[in-house]
Parts: structure tokens; sequence; C-alpha cells
């Protein structure tokens, strides 16, 4: 007989229960999946990944202040790469898993991943997620703004707006002792109002001592599932919010396999922060 194998909640030897070890191994007996000991982060830790939130915010406050119509993608990543370099971290994208670049720059109907280019222009009206992710000292923090190019339309100013209202939303949403599910389903649900599509082929992640790590933070679905979220955790919240339809493809004329479409070329924006449980919500650790 095959048995499925389960990892449990391991309280440290020789010491009593805390009330947080009380409440994992409550849930861990309902069934409920909880986080492993590794997940939940030292104070030392936290402020390890608030030292790379801030050099993370300090790069996107840079492309703030530079960027502007008829700029290329390839000009915003050199101003990541510069500052991140200059404030003694690295820049997490560059060569992971084959990404050529140091920053993520998505326009328009991309959703995610896109990679910057000589020849990708902005333009009046377009719309950008940036997305950038700080190595400091060995502590990761990840973090995306949209940004307007000059004016554009009501209806991409909106989704951005809504987009936004949508991160609010979630980090509104994660309490200490609810589950992710709980994040998604209200996330999902300001959306639909909007009758708008949250990506579901990829999602938000743990981060801290490594670029991903569990929970996988799903911005859809029903309250109580996934995992526990208990304090210590940290984690991002990022949802990819589309015009039309929440499906995506792969654009097959990228060589490298990592720009994301939006499968009816629709735009798509997005906001992300990380994010650390304490006992009364999250704190934001980048901006």
């Amino acid at each position: 007989m095959a048995f499925k194998k389960k990892r449990r909640w391991h309280c440290i030897s020789g010491q009593p229960l805390t009330e947080m070890d009380k409440k994992i191994m409550y849930w861990e007996n309902k069934g409920k999946l909880v986080p492993t000991r590794e997940l939940i982060k030292t104070p030392e830790q936290i402020e390890g990944i608030r030292r790379a939130g801030v050099v993370n915010t300090g790069v996107l406050d840079e492309v703030a202040k530079n960027i502007h119509a008829g700029m290329s993608t390839l000009e915003i990543d050199e101003i990541c790469r510069t500052y991140c370099e200059e404030h003694g971290a690295i820049p997490a994208c560059l060569n992971y898993e084959g990404f050529p670049k140091s920053v993520c720059t998505s326009i328009n109907e991309v959703v995610c991943h896109g990679i910057p280019k000589e020849d990708d222009i902005l333009c009046e009206g377009d719309i950008i997620n940036v997305d950038f992710t700080t190595i400091l000292d060995g502590y990761y923090a990840d973090a995306s703004r949209m940004f307007i190019i000059g004016k554009t339309t009501p209806e991409k100013e909106q989704l951005v707006r809504v987009a936004k209202e949508c991160l609010e939303i979630g980090m509104e949403a994660a309490k200490p002792y609810c589950f992710v599910g709980d994040i998604g389903h209200a996330i999902e649900k300001h959306a639909k109002k909007y009758n708008y599509g949250i990506v579901r082929d990829l999602c938000g992640h743990g981060v801290g001592n490594a670029f991903h790590e569990e929970p996988d933070v799903a911005h859809y679905g029903h309250r109580g599932q996934g995992m526990l979220l208990v304090p210590g955790m940290v984690f991002t919240i990022e949802p990819m919010v589309n015009m039309g339809t929440w499906k995506v493809f792969i654009d097959a004329d990228d060589p490298y396999g990592w720009e994301v479409i939006t499968e009816d070329e629709l735009p798509s924006a997005q906001w992300e922060h990380t994010f650390v449980m304490t006992e009364t919500g999250v704190e934001i650790l980048t901006y």
C-alpha cells in the first residue's frame, strides 16, 4: 500500500509549545497546508530583507524620475542595474534561468517578464510594468510598479487603477492565520466587478532567503484554500489584471521564452510588493 508523504510542523525539541505552534498544529490536524519552520523568518532575516527592500524601492524611484516617451526599455534596464550596483546590491533577474537583463519591462499587452530591448521605445499612451528584484547581502526583495507614459486612454487608466486596488485589497485580506486563498478570493472578486481577468498561470510567492520560495500566492480562488499564513512569513502579492481574458501565452518570437502576452492581446497591468506577516497584519517591505 502506498502512503501519501506529508511534511509536518516540527516543534523545537525541549522547548514548550508557543501559541503560534498550537495554532499551526490545530490547522494541520484539520488537514490544512501549513508552513514548515524554515518559511518563518527570524528577526535578523526580516531586517536583511527590509534592507534589500530599501534598495529595491530606490531602484523604482529612480525609474519614476527618468521614465518618459521616447526612451527605450534598455535604458530602463541600465538605470536599474546602475542604481542597484551603486548601492552594493545585485539584480536578481540578471541571468536567472537564462533571463538576459536586470529588470522586467512589460508594455501594454505584455503581462510580465518583458525583456528590455534597444528597439522597444516607449510611446505616448503606453502603460508599462517595471518589475525589479534586489539581492543585498544574500537577501531578496521584489516589487513592481505601473507607469503611464504621458496621457493614455480612460480604459487603460482604469485598468492601472484597478490593478493597484487589487493589490491593496489583497493586502487587507492578508491576516495572521488566514489562508492564501483568502487573498486570491478578495482580489478576484474586485477584478470581476470590471469584467477583468486575473491571470492564473502566474502567482505571487514566498521570498527573502531565495528568489522564489513557498507559498504560491494565487490571485484567484476560494477562502480557506492554500497555505496557512503566520507571523514571520515573507511573500509577494502581485496580481496580474487583464482587460480581457485571463488566458496568456508565451511569445513565440522571444528567443529566451520569457515574455508572457495576453491571449486576446488586450492590455494588462500589475503592481507588486514584498510583505512580512506580523501579529496584526502585513507590513510592506518594498514600495
